[in-house]
C-alpha cells in the first residue's frame, strides 16, 4: 500500500535552497530551522527530504486552490478589492495547536491530517496562472500550508504569473532565512507575516523561534517588500495587555506604516476547549496598536462587530479611504499613487490604478 509520504515523494524536484556538506548531508535554507538533512532523512517539515543523492522538495501539485478577495489573506493595503487566487501544498515547519488549515499544514506530522492527501491534484505553473486569469485574479498567493518550505514551486508559479501581469504574495509564519528571502525577492510584491506572540516560550510551544520572526519582519521591510502583520489573539495565550503592547511597540519601531491585523481566534484543531476571542478583546488590542503609533490597525474575523477597525483611514486627516465589512469593500477613495483625495497624504501600500468606488 502506497503511503502519503511515498506518493508525495514522487511529486518533487531538486532543491535550490540548499547547501551541500562535505559528509554527504545537506543544509536546507528554506526556513529558519536550517535543518541538516542526512541521506535518507527528512527535514522538520517532513516534505523536504534527502533521497541519498540530493535534497528533494515539493513540486507539481496543489492541495488547495481557491479564489477569494485579497482581504481574506489578509491584505488591506495591497490591491484592495482585488481577487487573489491562492494555492497551497502540504506541510509546515510549525505545529500550531489552533491551525485552521491543519489538514494541509500538518500532513506527515499528524496522522489525523494525512487525509489532506486526498486533496492533492497534479498541476503545472501555467495551469495555475490560467486559473487565475479565468477568475480575473490580479494577485496570486501562496498559503494554506507554510509557503517558505515550498518556495521552489512558488517561484516557478510566480515567474509565469509575473509574465502575465499578476502580482505575487506570500502568507507566511515568518520563520525565514536571508537566503530564502533573497531567492523570493525578485518575484514578491508583498508578504503577510504572522506575529504569533512576543514570548519565546509560546513560540517554542508552536515549534518556532520568536527571534526568527522578528528578524524576518525587519528584513522584509528593509527589502522594500510590502508587509502586513497579523496577530491571532488567542485567549490565555497572547492576549494580555502587556504582550499586545510589546507587539505593537515592536512593529511601530520598524515602521508605523506596517498594517497590524489583530484577528479573532475560533476554537479549532487541538484547541477546541479554548473559548473564541470576544470582540472587546480585539477592540482593546486595536486601540493599543493605535496608541503605540501605528497608522493602520485592523480587527478581523468579527465583521460588523469591531467599530471602525475594518476601515482604512488617512493617518493625516482621518478621511475614510477604504470602507469594508469583513472581506467586502464598500467604498474605495484612494487617489492616484495611493494619495488621500482630501489632503494629498501618501497612504502606504500597493495600490491599483485609480478606481474610485462607493456602494
Amino acid at each position: 500500500m502506497t503511503t502519503l509520504a511515498g506518493s508525495l515523494d514522487k511529486l518533487t524536484a531538486p532543491a535550490e535552497l540548499v547547501i551541500s556538506q562535505p559528509d554527504g548531508a545537506v543544509r536546507c535554507t528554506a526556513c529558519g530551522h536550517r535543518c541538516l538533512v542526512r541521506p535518507g532523512k527528512r527535514g522538520i517539515c517532513q516534505v523536504r527530504f534527502h533521497d541519498g543523492t540530493e535534497l528533494r522538495v515539493p513540486w507539481g501539485y496543489v492541495a488547495a486552490l481557491a479564489a477569494d478577495p485579497v482581504e481574506k489573506k489578509p491584505f488591506y493595503h495591497l490591491m484592495p478589492g482585488a481577487i487573489a487566487l491562492t494555492f497551497g501544498m502540504l506541510g509546515c515547519d510549525f505545529h500550531c495547536g489552533y491551525c485552521q488549515n491543519w489538514l494541509t499544514s500538518q500532513a506527515l506530522r499528524d496522522p489525523k491530517a494525512n487525509e489532506g492527501g486526498y486533496f492533492v491534484k497534479r498541476i503545472s505553473p501555467e495551469q495555475i496562472v490560467e486559473a487565475a486569469q479565468n477568475v480575473g485574479a490580479e494577485v496570486i498567493a501562496s498559503s494554506y500550508n507554510e509557503p517558505l518550505i515550498t518556495s521552489e514551486w512558488a517561484v516557478a508559479v510566480f515567474k509565469q504569473a509575473i509574465a502575465a501581469g499578476i502580482k505575487c504574495v506570500y502568507v507566511s509564519n515568518g520563520n525565514s532565512t536571508p537566503e530564502v528571502l533573497e531567492y523570493l525577492r525578485p518575484y514578491l510584491s508583498g508578504m503577510k507575516i504572522d506575529l504569533k506572540s512576543m514570548q519565546y516560550k509560546n513560540y517554542r510551544q508552536l515549534g518556532g523561534v520568536l527571534k526568527n520572526t522578528l528578524e524576518t519582519i525587519k528584513r522584509v521591510h528593509e527589502m522594500g517588500l510590502w508587509l502586513e502583520v497579523v496577530t491571532l489573539v488567542v485567549p490565555g495565550f497572547n492576549d494580555s495587555t502587556g504582550e499586545l503592547w510589546e507587539a505593537a511597540r515592536f512593529l511601530s519601531s520598524v515602521s508605523p506604516d506596517i498594517p497590524w491585523h489583530v484577528t479573532a481566534f475560533h476554537s479549532d484543531y487541538k484547541m477546541e476547549d479554548t473559548p473564541n476571542t470576544p470582540a472587546n478583546t480585539l477592540l482593546r488590542a486595536a486601540e493599543i496598536g493605535r496608541e503605540a503609533g501605528l497608522h493602520y490597525v485592523y480587527a478581523g474575523n468579527l465583521p460588523g462587530r469591531v467599530d471602525e477597525y475594518e476601515t482604512t483611514f488617512c493617518p493625516h486627516c482621518n478621511t475614510p479611504l477604504v470602507e469594508r465589512t469583513g472581506f467586502r469593500v464598500h467604498a474605495m477613495r484612494v487617489g492616484e499613487g495611493g494619495k488621500c483625495p482630501n489632503c494629498g497624504w501618501k497612504v502606504a501600500g500597493v495600490w491599483p490604478e485609480v478606481r474610485e468606488t462607493a456602494g
